[in-house]
């Protein structure tokens, strides 16, 4: 199968050597986003929610550009540096995939590029 690199101007540019997201067939793989900002580059300012929203709606974006959306996620990694943040991600996520959830792992890290606090990726699966 060919694979195919998936890139939006709607979610920040890599910052590292990887590709947005990259789909072979009917699966997108996402790459983890963190709460950058697409227009400057740089991360939120504000609380967690903020972070947590900024970080699904870059997921969002990427997904649109695919061809899908969250609706079509089937894996779901977050990446915590407080674990306490747990039940926040778990509010918020709500929003943004509807049930049948995709399944999911979360995992606490000691560190996240550029100081942020809150990473996910995803895998899609396209109808």
């Amino acid at each position: 199968m060919t694979r195919q690199i998936i890139h939006t101007a709607d979610a920040p540019q890599a910052i590292g050597t990887y590709s947005q997201a990259v789909r072979v067939g009917q699966t997108v793989y996402v790459s983890g986003q963190i709460p950058l900002d697409p227009a400057t580059g740089t991360l939120v300012s504000g609380d967690i929610d903020a972070e947590i929203r900024r970080v699904f709606d870059n997921l969002a974006a990427i997904a649109r550009a695919a061809g899908g959306s969250l609706h079509n996620a089937v894996k779901v990694n977050v990446f915590l540096t407080d674990l306490a943040h747990f039940a926040t991600v778990n509010s918020i996520m709500v929003e943004y995939f509807p049930e049948p959830w995709p399944a999911r792992a979360a995992v606490g890290v000691a560190q996240l590029p550029r100081g942020a606090r809150v990473e996910v990726e995803c895998i899609l699966h396209l109808d």
